[in-house]
């Protein structure tokens, strides 16, 4: 299966090992749920190229390249069980996101577990609308207006 997009191009002109390693992420992330969306986005002046997201009913991650490694950002890491405690870097708040070093060995089945439970998370929030129920109390009804008359005088 061949991808061409934006992601493909961040991927291209980062020629170092942290391409490398965004594709690899990349490759896990689809491994995890192949129905994934990508784009790239928030590109700005300090960061040109911008950053990966993926996202499946809302976004699931993001690929950050920094300077001395790679990161995959988790908005709602804290929802999410990590029982390799791959999560290792902003642990404060509500996301959580794993770096991952030039040399670092990726446990790819803890990844995928993650994505997937990444996506369920995000299934579980997109439920529909429910619908409210018929009103069982009547309607409020105001009493009639009057208008105060105006005395003339003769």
């Amino acid at each position: 299966m061949t991808r061409a997009g934006p992601v493909d191009e961040l991927i291209a002109k980062t020629h170092d090992w942290r391409g490398a390693m965004l594709a690899k992420l990349r490759k896990i992330v689809h491994d995890a749920d192949p129905e994934i969306a990508e784009d790239v986005k928030w590109k700005r002046p300090s960061n040109p190229l911008g950053s990966a997201v993926w996202s499946h009913d809302g976004m699931v991650c993001v690929g950050i390249i920094l300077k001395e490694r790679v990161r995959l950002s988790f908005s709602a890491g804290s929802s999410l069980p990590d029982p390799k405690k791959l999560f290792n870097a902003q642990l404060l708040g509500k996301s959580r996101a794993i770096d991952v070093s030039q040399n670092e060995k990726l446990d790819e089945q803890a990844f995928k577990a993650i994505v997937k439970a990444a996506v369920g998370h995000n299934l579980a929030r997109t439920r529909p609308a429910r619908t409210r129920p018929a009103r069982t109390r009547p309607a409020r009804t105001r009493p009639a207006r009057t208008r105060a008359r105006s005395r003339s005088t003769k």
